[in-house]
């Protein structure tokens, strides 16, 4: 008896658990309702028991592209990822494996942008200077952009990310974020620099630097599923932070701490 106590209450308390609690919890989601009529959203029943519905959940295309990051595009997709009947799926313009701006790194694009005509949520990951010039200057990739932000029903970016969806022309008029050293880039395109950790413009959400996206997706997810759904995300993935410095904004380093801020990554690129 006392063993089969224990594997229940591990059960009980591992991440998708909790999530399933709160999603039980709440009988229905305002979020989820409202997107009902929108194609690629279920309703919460199959998925608030801990399974797919039988309709599709918000079908979620994050895009890499050579050099990345590789917290922009991860980040996303471990909260993304956790919502009610979701499908989070990495493309590239070809399937395999995508190497990171250190190239250390390499996460695997299960589909390539030719195979994905709709989505209902985009998100494009920032890059060193090398990736996102190279990406701003894609043809190939622009397009697509644009073109399935036609039927989106969210368009998002991390870091540099926004700069990628500013050269496809997608910011002009609006305001968005992006890394603090890569704000004077998004004027030339039409759009105007916030200092936020992610500014919301019609369906165009926009994240600031790397570890803003895990912020994004949190606002995405609450706007997707709800406030319950949401706020039980953030402790499934212990999304709690407490780091050992107050530094992590420009404005909060001194220019010494930014310029190295600056070299460092630079430098892990070369």
């Amino acid at each position: 008896m006392k063993g089969s106590e224990s594997a229940s209450t591990a059960k009980d308390t591992s991440r998708r658990a909790v999530v399933r609690a709160a999603v039980a919890t709440t009988g229905t989601i305002a979020g989820l309702a409202a997107l009902g009529t929108t194609p690629g959203v279920a309703a919460t029943g199959a998925a608030a028991a801990g399974r797919r519905s039988p309709e599709r959940g918000p079908r979620i295309g994050i895009l890499l592209h050579d050099g990345y990051s590789l917290l922009d595009p991860t980040g996303p997709a471990e909260i993304l990822s956790r919502l009610p009947g979701a499908t989070a799926t990495m493309l590239a313009e070809r399937r395999g494996p995508v190497r990171t701006d250190t190239r250390d790194v390499a996460v695997v694009a299960a589909r390539s942008i030719d195979e994905i005509d709709q989505l209902d949520v985009l998100v494009v990951p920032g890059a060193g200077e090398r990736g996102t010039r190279e990406a701003m200057g894609n043809p190939v990739l622009l397009d697509w952009i644009r073109r399935i932000d036609r039927h989106t029903r969210w368009t998002t970016s991390v870091c540099t990310g926004s700069l990628v969806l500013a050269a496809a022309g997608l910011l002009r008029g609006r305001e968005a974020t992006t890394y603090w050293a890569s704000k004077d880039f998004l004027a030339p395109f039409g759009a105007t620099y916030v200092p936020r950790r992610y500014v919301h413009s019609g369906k165009f959400i926009t994240g600031a630097g790397v570890s803003a996206g895990q912020d994004m997706a949190l606002h995405l997810a609450q706007q997707i599923a709800g406030d319950t759904v949401a706020q039980a995300i953030q402790p499934a993935v212990e999304y709690d932070p407490e780091p050992p410095f107050d530094t992590g904004s420009p404005d909060k380093a001194d220019p010494e701490l930014q310029q190295l801020a600056l070299r460092l990554p630079a430098d892990s690129q070369k």
